[in-house]
């Protein structure tokens, strides 16, 4: 079974509707997710700084850096 790690915006006021459709496609095809939610927008500005990225969520597959969602929607079609 492929793993995946996500990184996703979900705090109470909203929640990352391309962090929730990421999360989607890996489970609907079957990919063990470790998921960390970023709850706060300081957690969120810190995780962006750090990853030297703009925007939520960022994924990984078995290791290897995928990219938000769309990098993953076409990861997902070049390897179905």
């Amino acid at each position: 079974m492929p793993s995946a790690v996500i990184y996703r915006m979900i705090l109470p006021e909203h929640e990352c509707p391309y962090g929730r459709r990421a999360k989607e496609l890996l489970d609907d095809n079957n990919f063990e997710v470790e998921e960390h939610i970023l709850a706060s927008r300081d957690e969120v500005e810190a995780f962006k700084a750090e990853h030297g990225v703009s925007t939520t969520p960022l994924i990984w597959v078995d290791g290897t850096l995928i990219g938000g969602c769309s990098d993953l929607e076409k990861f997902m079609t070049a390897h179905a």
